[in-house]
Parts: C-alpha cells; structure tokens; sequence
C-alpha cells in the first residue's frame, strides 16, 4: 500500500525536471504561491467532503498530493518528515 506513496513521490521528483506547460507537478512546484493555493483549496474541499460524508477519499488523496508536491518545492525531504514521525512513536 505505502508503495503507492513512493512511487508517487518517485514521480514528483521526476516531474521536476519536465516541462511546465506539459507537467502540472512541475507548474506547482516552479509556483510556490500557486503549490500554497492548492494545498489550502484541497484542505477546504477535504473539510466539507467530510462534513458532507461525500468524496472523502478523493479529497484525501488530492490533499496528500498537493502537500507531497509542496514539501517537494520547499526541499522538505518526505522522508525526513517520516524519520521525525517516526520519532515521535512511544
């Protein structure tokens, strides 16, 4: 299952270096204000997916990608977030 994450983050990073008229990745990570955006208009839409108990789990995967793409522009390596996460585990 956390393969999925994987690969998708393999795919954010591959998407980088692409063109950004062809890459919508690549816009968002080139946009840093436009990434922003898209993570706070995901959340949004999670929140009243949940309040309404409809499209939760399309919400939920549009907000874990525009936050992966984000962290990807920010150089926020995914996988130090999941050392410190792991960390935290007592």
């Amino acid at each position: 299952m956390f393969e999925n994450l994987e690969q998708l983050m393999k795919i954010i990073r591959e998407r980088k270096n692409s063109s950004p008229d062809k890459s919508y990745t690549n816009k968002l990570i080139n946009d840093k204000s436009l990434s922003v955006a898209k993570v706070k208009e995901e959340i949004g839409e999670l929140f009243e997916a949940v309040e309404q108990n409809s499209n939760k789990i399309h919400e939920a995967a549009d907000v874990i990608y525009h936050l992966m793409v984000y962290l990807e522009a920010n150089n926020i390596m995914v996988e130090d977030v999941m050392n410190e996460l792991k960390k935290r585990q007592k």
